[in-house]
């Protein structure tokens, strides 16, 4: 039987993840604080990264894949992926980890891809290819990194943040010479779904196959959702485009499982509670 654990499943994507993958599966949960909506149910295990060993909840579960969504103190996520490593060698378990974008902020001057080679100049982007370095050593069947631009969606935080600009006519940030891929939480969900289903393994790019500059995705968002658009706070980083995207080349999966900038538009703008707001 194959039993899954999603680390962070009560977060943004962990969560979408988790509604994707529990008709299917036996599946599992951590969540860290929102304790009221999730103290009662059984299949979620309360875990807060830097308190908590996550080896009795591997214990206590013995998942045979392990979705990492985790957030945190970075020390503290390495030595539980430290843990996580050591169960998938112990167990044969496979570990698919959620990385980012960052590992490549600090290559301006393309797109990047699977196979480039990651550098970063964020601590957070250092911090994750540590993490990716780490599972690598790991027997390659054993393992997935699937690395995520932007992401959007219905319930996405960034979009919250700009409805509430847009509510009370605040300022939003917008980046003009940004270039960016982007996808949403339904489309990686669907994505893993597929990885966990074909046994795939390797790098992924979950990214759309194209990519947009970040001040025209958030206007052209805003005119959707609203006849009233927000204060666009524009910050220059650098008088030249640069690009902050993943592009998928090496690893492409099924034409039905990728997405495109204007799908992702359309997907995060498809909704009733959205379309209220231009009354």
């Amino acid at each position: 039987m194959i039993r899954i654990l999603i680390l962070g499943a009560s977060g943004f994507i962990g969560n979408t993840l988790y509604r994707e993958l529990q008709s299917y599966y036996d599946v599992y949960g951590t969540y860290c604080s929102q304790e009221g909506l999730f103290e009662n149910n059984q299949v979620f295990y309360k875990y807060n990264v830097a308190e908590d060993d996550i080896s009795e909840i591997l214990e206590a579960i013995r998942p045979t894949i392990i979705v990492s969504a985790l957030r945190g103190d970075f020390q503290a996520q390495f030595k539980a992926h430290e843990i996580l490593c050591e169960y998938s060698i112990a167990t044969n378990a496979k570990l698919l980890y959620l990385s980012t974008v960052n590992v490549f902020d600090a290559k301006r001057e393309f797109p990047s891809y699977e196979n480039d080679v990651p550098l970063a100049e964020s601590d957070y982007g250092k911090f994750k290819i540590s993490v990716e370095k780490r599972i690598q050593q790991l027997p390659k069947e054993n393992y997935a990194i699937l690395r995520l631009p932007m992401v959007l969606g219905v319930n996405a935080p960034r979009l919250f943040q700009l409805k509430q600009a847009i509510k009370h006519q605040a300022a939003f940030e917008v980046f003009p010479n940004l270039i960016i891929s982007l996808t949403t939480s339904d489309k990686i969900a669907q994505q893993v779904h597929y990885i966990i289903n074909k046994e795939m393994f390797g790098i992924f790019h979950l990214s759309t196959k194209d990519v947009v500059h970040h001040e025209d995705l958030f206007k052209e968002i805003s005119e959707k959702i609203s006849d009233k658009t927000p204060i666009f706070k524009s910050v220059f980083e650098s008088n030249e485009d640069r690009y902050l995207a993943i592009l998928p080349k090496k690893n492409k999966l099924p034409k039905n499982y990728r997405i495109t900038v204007a799908e992702v538009i359309k997907d995060s703008t498809l909704n009733e509670e959205i379309i209220t707001l231009k009354s």
